[in-house]
This record gives structure tokens, C-alpha cells and sequence, in this order.
């Protein structure tokens, strides 16, 4: 793979190295997705929703063909149990998560959780907009953890060839990500320019080292891999299902949002095939 011996010439053969630049790469897209709010001032609630079902759709196909298949195939001698197990953990890691972090897209809209136990759970943006302003960091931060996570333990496998693909596919959907995040904190009134920075400083803040801790600590303990391989791919799941998804189908573009969905499923696997 010529993308990948080049990248091997720039950056050396170190994977917790490898694991840093992914790291610095996906950030560096959130931002500039973030940033975009400078440029496109209003962008549509159908435009947003046809971005996350994009995004959704690349981290769906990503979590198959860079961490489930390759986890199994390659690091766990055909045998899916560790994986599977990861899987379940990460997912189980996140719904424990949401616990404690109310769901990213209910905090700056005013409604009310679908599994709150009362109405009154919902957070009034009108009344307590700082308090939803924080949630919805804290919220954001928390579901890119597994994304810096997943680019770490994709490095930190040492194949390269896989890597490569799960950092771009990761990296292109944190353009819509970044865009989407930044536009519901302005929207309760945060100022454009401070959030579009504070956006990328916040997700480079969680993405950058966690992705160095991925590739270290699958470095100096092999027999995580395949277990990390599945959480990573688990959290990405639960994010998708659980956040993604039902905040495109809310606003009546589930059509073209689902679209999107297919649109980066596509994108996902043609980089898969052709960078390998």
C-alpha cells in the first residue's frame, strides 16, 4: 500500500508515534468542521441531518471492516469471542455513560428524554441554558472518546494498512460532527467564533490521548487487542444507534438523513478496498 509506506517514511515505524499523528488528524478535521460556522452561517436542519446520516454511515461501515472483521480475522485467530465480548463492553461502557450524561441531542432542545422518568427531567433551554451548554460538552466530549480510542488501537495493532482508512473514515465524519455540535451550542447562544475554536481545543483534548493510550497500551499488552478492537467498535455502535440516528429521524428528514446513512457506508468501503 503506497499511502501506507509513505506515511511509514514521514512518521517512522513507532505505532504509539502512528497513534499520535491519527490522533492530531481526526482532531484537527473536528475543528474544521467546527469551523464552518464561520463560513455557513444557517446551514438547514435537512442539510445537518443528511451530514450526521453521512457520518453515521462511514463510523457503520468503519466499525466492521477496520475493527470487528480485522479484530477477529487477524488478531484473535478466528475466533470472535474477545471481540465480541469488547463489543459488549463498549457498548455496555456507553449506556452506563448516558446514565450519568443526559443524551447529547435532548439537552439544547428543550424535550424530554424518551426514557426520563418524568417530564420535568427535560432541561428548559430558556431557564438553565448554561447548564445545557455544559451537559452538551460534556455530552459531545464523552462519544468522542471512543472515536480517538478506536484510531489509537488501529495504530497501535501495527497494520497500518487498516489503520489508514479507520483514521480518514473517523476523520471525515467529525467534519459534519464538528459542524452540527458547534451550530446547537450557538443556537443557545454561545458566540460563533468562541465555540468554533473551543470545538476543536475540545475535541483534541479527549481524541489525542486517548488515541496514544489505544495504540500504547495494545502495544504492551497484545492480548488486549482484540477485546479493544471490539469495544471501540461497540462505543461507535451505541453512538450511531443510540445518538446519531434519532436525532436525524426527529425533524422529518429520516428519507434524506437515511440517504446519508447509505452515501457513507459507500464512501467507507470504497476507501477500504482502494487504500489497501
Amino acid at each position: 500500500m503506497v499511502l501506507a509506506d509513505e506515511f511509514i517514511r514521514l512518521f517512522g515505524s513507532n505505532p504509539v508515534v502512528h497513534g499520535l499523528v491519527g490522533g492530531l488528524v481526526i482532531a484537527t478535521l473536528n475543528l474544521f468542521g467546527a469551523s464552518l460556522v464561520l463560513v455557513w452561517r444557517n446551514p438547514s436542519e435537512r442539510a445537518l441531518d443528511a451530514a450526521l446520516g453521512f457520518a453515521a454511515g462511514v463510523m457503520l461501515a468503519a466499525s466492521f471492516t477496520s475493527l470487528i472483521l480485522p479484530g477477529i480475522e487477524q488478531y484473535s485467530g478466528g475466533n470472535p469471542i474477545p471481540v465480541l465480548v469488547g463489543l459488549a463492553l463498549g457498548a455496555l461502557f456507553l449506556d452506563r455513560a448516558d446514565v450519568l450524561v443526559p443524551h447529547a441531542h435532548y439537552l439544547l432542545s428543550g424535550r424530554s428524554r424518551p426514557d426520563a422518568a418524568h417530564p420535568s427531567d427535560k432541561l428548559p433551554v430558556t431557564d438553565e441554558r448554561l447548564t445545557g451548554v455544559v451537559l452538551f460538552i460534556l455530552a459531545i466530549t464523552l462519544h468522542n472518546m471512543p472515536e480517538g480510542l478506536a484510531v489509537g488501537v488501529g495504530f497501535g495493532s501495527g497494520n497500518v494498512d487498516t489503520a489508514i482508512p479507520l483514521m480518514l473514515a473517523i476523520g471525515i465524519q467529525n467534519i459534519p460532527e464538528g459542524l452540527a455540535v458547534s451550530v446547537a451550542a450557538i443556537n443557545a447562544g454561545l458566540d460563533r467564533r468562541f465555540y468554533a475554536a473551543f470545538a476543536g481545543v475540545r475535541s483534541g483534548v479527549v481524541e489525542i490521548p486517548l488515541a496514544i493510550i489505544g495504540a500504547y497500551a495494545v502495544q504492551t499488552v497484545a492480548e488486549l487487542l482484540p477485546y479493544a478492537m471490539g469495544f471501540a467498535a461497540g462505543a461507535m455502535l451505541f453512538v450511531i444507534s443510540d445518538e446519531i440516528i434519532p436525532e436525524t429521524h426527529t425533524g422529518g428528514n429520516e428519507r434524506i438523513a437515511t440517504l446519508g446513512v447509505i452515501v457513507g457506508v459507500i464512501v467507507m468501503l470504497y476507501l477500504d478496498i482502494s487504500l489497501a
